[in-house]
């Protein structure tokens, strides 16, 4: 097991952090020269700051044929599995288990209350969040609310893309790192119920008039789950 405060520190620098951030959101391998064209640094600083993601777990390395011959380059790309931290360490999967197993024998009323759950999990968090907010800004813009998402989510991939419509803005919410991802196989009706009912409530806390429409899943063979969100009313 990977001692937390190693993690903390790598994801400390700021440059290797987005680098992090860039290769979950790109979804898919790069190289050390990709990194250093990207981010206007040394090719010798890309590799140290790969090198170091790849020590935590977070990002795998590999090696593929360049097509143009010679020995294969090294390549890049997100790992599946998430970085987590806890202190001690708990074993919150095999919790997770439980309840879903309970959930499968208790039916759909148990499967009902526990999307109520999740839904004001996710509205009351947001609440908070934006409540902390709003003590430092009278008003909060669409922009400010969608940071606001970002941010929240940052650490487990949510990407989301602003789209200008002729009835307002609509967002195309990404999810790239799915944090229930070892839960999927098994159990996918369910946790894919409870995850878009937690968003949903994030989103409800936000904007008070949105549609909410998944457009794709990991769970039917995507490489992320993407949602449509199309916003009408976008100030507080």
């Amino acid at each position: 097991m990977i001692h937390p405060l190693k993690i903390t520190s790598t994801l400390a620098d700021e440059t290797r952090y987005s680098i992090y951030e860039y290769i979950l959101k790109e979804k898919k391998t790069v190289t050390v020269q990709n990194i250093a064209d990207k981010f206007g640094i040394h090719p010798n600083v890309a590799r140290l700051h790969l090198t170091k993601l790849s020590e935590i777990n977070i990002i795998s390395a590999d090696f593929a044929k360049t097509g143009k011959g010679g020995r294969p380059g090294r390549v890049y790309k997100a790992s599946e599995k998430g970085v987590s931290l806890t202190f001690p360490r708990r074993d919150e999967d095999r919790l997770l288990k439980w309840c879903i197993q309970l959930i499968q024998e208790l039916g759909e009323i148990a499967l009902a209350k526990c999307q109520d759950i999740s839904y004001q999990d996710g509205f009351q968090q947001m609440k908070n969040y934006l409540t902390a907010e709003l003590k430092l800004n009278t008003t909060f813009s669409f922009e400010q609310k969608l940071q606001l998402l970002t941010d929240n989510a940052a650490l487990i991939g949510y990407v989301p893309q602003i789209q200008q419509t002729e009835h307002g803005k609509k967002v195309i919410f990404s999810i790239f790192n799915c944090p229930f991802q070892e839960q999927l196989n098994k159990h996918s009706e369910i946790v894919c119920t409870l995850h878009e009912s937690y968003l949903k409530g994030q989103l409800d806390a936000l904007f008070t008039s949105n549609e909410f429409v998944q457009i794709e899943s990991m769970v039917h063979n995507c490489d992320l789950c993407k949602y449509e969100i199309n916003v009408t009313e976008i100030e507080s």
